[in-house]
């Protein structure tokens, strides 16, 4: 089973080393990890995307709120939340299949960031699944190079929060 850690730490050195090296040590894999700035310069926002049974994931979530630099741990399954992930793809084409890398590119409303004679950069901002989905397209087409950030999630609005 999939979970996602929203994990508020402190914005200081080390931080990233101390909760990598939990999940390390207890060899839980890290499937996706993205860190940056909250509204807060001194506070940081890890999304932290892991799998495993029941325990270890009540484990993870234990293990997080014992660290001294954590504020706060949120853990939330993918359907209780709004999941986005930032691609860029780097494709090699010619004139025969030009256009089918633009209509593949409109159908999932990615973006053409930069080009060349024979390359073009796309980007896409959607959910893990759909970005996936795009490098799936665009395998018969040649892909030079793949750069994405890791998982973003916020919980969905509730008319309680």
């Amino acid at each position: 089973m999939r979970r996602i850690y929203s994990v508020l730490v402190e914005n200081r050195a080390g931080v990233l080393c101390k909760v990598a090296g939990l999940f390390s040590r207890r060899a839980y894999n890290i499937e996706s990890l993205a860190v940056g700035e909250t509204d807060d310069p001194e506070v940081s926002c890890m999304t932290i995307v892991s799998s495993g049974s029941e325990n270890t994931i009540e484990q993870i979530e234990k293990q997080l709120n014992k660290k001294l630099d954590v504020i706060k741990v949120k853990t939330f399954k993918e359907s209780q939340s709004i999941t986005r992930e930032l691609m860029l793809v780097k494709v090699k084409y010619n004139k025969d299949n030009r256009k089918d890398v633009i209509e593949i590119s409109q159908i999932m409303k990615a973006d053409i960031v930069d080009m060349s004679k024979n390359q073009m950069i796309l980007q896409i901002c959607d959910t893990p699944e759909r970005t996936k989905l795009l490098i799936k397209m665009l395998q018969s087409i040649s892909i030079v190079e793949v750069a994405r950030t890791g998982t973003l999630a916020l919980t969905k609005c509730t008319d309680n929060d």
